[in-house]
């Protein structure tokens, strides 16, 4: 009976083979942009309107809609939140219609954070 050590199958000492352990590599993934939401002021529609709109489109409590409501009134244009590109999409068309068939002249926009 011999001594000697016994070869593994998976060694191999030959430095110009290929081995059978492949690396993987991921792309790397880009979180998509987003947009910020703008409510801008006007002077005919009315503040208790645009705390409603802030309430019921960006689920802001009330004191929350009445703060950024004095921003917009104030400075006359306020961010009311970041979202992606089709979820602003869709907040900006819901507040317009919703301001349209109220027969207010609120505006609302988007811009690429």
């Amino acid at each position: 009976m011999s001594l000697r050590p016994l070869k593994m199958m998976s060694e191999n000492n030959d430095p110009d083979s290929e081995s059978d352990v492949g690396v993987k590599t991921r792309p790397e993934t880009k979180k998509p942009p987003l947009y910020k939401v703008l409510l801008l002021n006007d002077d005919y529609t009315p503040m208790e309107f645009v705390v409603h709109v802030l309430e019921r489109f960006f689920g802001m409590t009330h004191a929350q809609a009445f703060e950024i409501m004095l921003t917009v009134h104030k400075k006359g244009v306020a961010v009311v939140g970041v979202f992606s590109h089709e979820i602003a999409e869709t907040k900006v068309g819901q507040v317009m219609d919703f301001a349209r068939r109220h027969q207010h002249p609120l505006q609302c926009t988007m811009e690429k954070e």
